[in-house]
């Protein structure tokens, strides 16, 4: 079945890359509603944004949505994919800036928030989109695909030249609460040389310590270090679970990302969907639904949030 959350929730903090600082609140929606952003600072113009992958702009270092009067909503991945995870179907944020607020630089607190208001189930059908052929889009070396599966996978390769994060890979099958598990307290990262350069460029202005890992060569400058020997690797499979549901329902489906971003799976899901025979739209039957990723969570999954 469809679920929405039992109860409004609220978040504030600032911007990863406006700085600018933004309450933002999840409210409960119907069955059918789907994920929906609306700017409540905007008043001249259509302030509603849908979460889907046709409502993606470029943009720089992380994933934004623009409506056709040109309102925009940007850094949402991280609470996309925390709905993903808690395998939400229906839902409408409030928010009253251009930015979603990056908190911890993980997934950690919109979890645990959606988990303690609680997930309420809808009288409706889940609808998956089940890949049946590859589809796959390149830059280079990097590469982001999809191809079928019984259950919903990630696969992730990344390599970096710091010491610090090298070259990382992860596998995992998402299903019931691997993504709450495994990777929702998992920290954006940078490295050091390239702080100045994003501010002067506009960017990481509300970035600090306290919401992203901070590498230089083999040393993490972050306070208290990684939570995670591979959290870089874990971060990147955050990012792409989030920006995967602007297909607008969850996949059944391997997806296999090397040295990719945001851009190359908006990329994705623009092929894919430029391609019908590569997927279909299937309801759910209980079997199915047990292999999504929110499938089974309760309360007591909530992550225990890092100091």
């Amino acid at each position: 079945m469809q679920t929405t959350i039992r109860s409004s929730l609220s978040f504030r903090g600032r911007g990863l890359h406006t700085g600018r600082k933004t309450s933002m609140t999840l409210h409960p929606a119907s069955a059918e509603y789907g994920i929906w952003f609306r700017r409540t600072d905007v008043l001249d113009r259509d302030p509603m944004i849908a979460a889907r992958w046709d409502a993606v702009v470029a943009s720089e270092l992380c994933t934004k949505l623009a409506n056709a009067d040109g309102v925009t909503v940007s850094t949402i991945e991280h609470i996309m994919a925390a709905l993903a995870g808690t395998g939400i179907s229906n839902v409408l944020i409030d928010i009253d800036g251009p930015e979603v607020p990056i908190l911890d630089g993980s997934a950690a607190e919109f979890v645990a928030g959606i988990l303690a208001k609680g997930v309420q189930g809808q009288t409706a059908p889940v609808r998956a989109i089940e890949i049946l052929e590859p589809v796959e889009v390149r830059n280079g070396s990097a590469y982001a695909r999809l191809k079928p599966s019984a259950a919903f996978e990630i696969d992730f390769q990344i390599e970096f030249s710091e010491a610090a994060i090298g070259t990382q890979h992860k596998t995992l099958n998402m299903a019931n609460g691997a993504f709450v598990r495994e990777l929702c307290d998992s920290r954006t990262f940078c490295r050091h040389e390239d702080v100045q350069v994003m501010r002067a460029r506009g960017l990481a202005l509300g970035g600090t310590m306290d919401n992203a890992v901070v590498v230089d060569g083999d040393e993490v400058l972050t306070p208290g270090g990684l939570r995670h020997a591979d959290e870089a690797v874990r971060h990147k499979m955050l990012d792409a679970l989030g920006d995967l549901l602007l297909a607008g329902a969850p996949l059944l489906a391997r997806y296999e990302g090397h040295k990719a971003g945001h851009a190359m799976t908006a990329a994705l899901l623009k092929t894919l969907f430029a391609r019908p025979e590569a997927f279909r739209i299937v309801e759910c039957d209980s079997v199915q639904s047990a292999r999504l990723p929110g499938a089974g969570l309760s309360r007591a999954d909530a992550p225990a949030l890092a100091a």
